[in-house]
């Protein structure tokens, strides 16, 4: 598990594609601090293995699946990616529970400067905006944000100078893509409440299914 926080910013050395999936290289340096072999990575968003410790460069292989449902599929050296340490037991918890399961990739729509905040617009998958609550948590590249307004499938973050400077936010611009990671409470709430239904009602949660039982 991950809080969102991000502990530093790294460049991709390389990434290498073979048949199995593709070959990640970085250079890291806080990271490295009791980071060893089997340990968890959360390189934008993605929980990924480290494979070889070399000096301060890591390795970390990636799966097929993981490249068809983030952006590792198109991202190549030099890109500026975010990384943080699996949580600890004794650290302090700043974030939201952040898993490192990406579910989908969303697309920078807008970003405007308010005076004092970035005000990122993000577009995502039609079938995860059903997810999205205004003030919500929501983790994008692996930094854990909080949805400002939402509008159908759009859905705006504030974004303080501090996370502006210190992930790879400012690195990126409009029509680029992200890695999303829902609140996994809501998918939690949701799995729940639908087999609630199920059992006692036989029947799927609807529109006029929720309309006939007075909500």
């Amino acid at each position: 598990m991950f809080t969102g926080l991000v502990e530093e910013v790294s460049k991709i050395q390389v990434l290498a594609h073979n048949n199995s999936g593709a070959r990640l290289f970085l250079i890291a340096n806080k990271i490295l601090n009791d980071t060893k072999i089997g340990d968890s990575i959360c390189i934008n968003g993605v929980c990924l293995t480290v494979t070889k410790i070399h000096n301060n460069q890591l390795e970390f292989d990636i799966s097929k699946e993981t490249l068809n449902i983030s952006t590792f599929s198109t991202l190549k050296a030099g890109d500026i990616i975010n990384l943080e340490r699996a949580m600890s037991a004794s650290s302090r918890f700043g974030g939201h529970i952040v898993s490192g399961h990406v579910d989908c990739i969303g697309k920078i729509a807008s970003i405007k400067f308010d005076g004092m905040s970035y005000i990122f617009g993000f577009e995502i998958d039609d079938n995860f905006s059903k997810y999205l609550i205004k003030k919500g948590s929501i983790c994008i590249n692996g930094i854990s944000l909080t949805i400002k307004d939402i509008k159908n499938n759009y859905f705006e973050t504030a974004i303080i100078p501090h996370t502006f400077q210190n992930t790879n936010l400012s690195s990126l611009k409009e029509n680029d893509k992200v890695n999303i990671e829902i609140d996994m409470m809501a998918k939690y709430i949701e799995k729940y409440v639908e087999n609630s239904f199920k059992s006692k009602h036989n029947s799927t949660i609807t529109e006029s299914f929720l309309k006939e039982h007075g909500f």
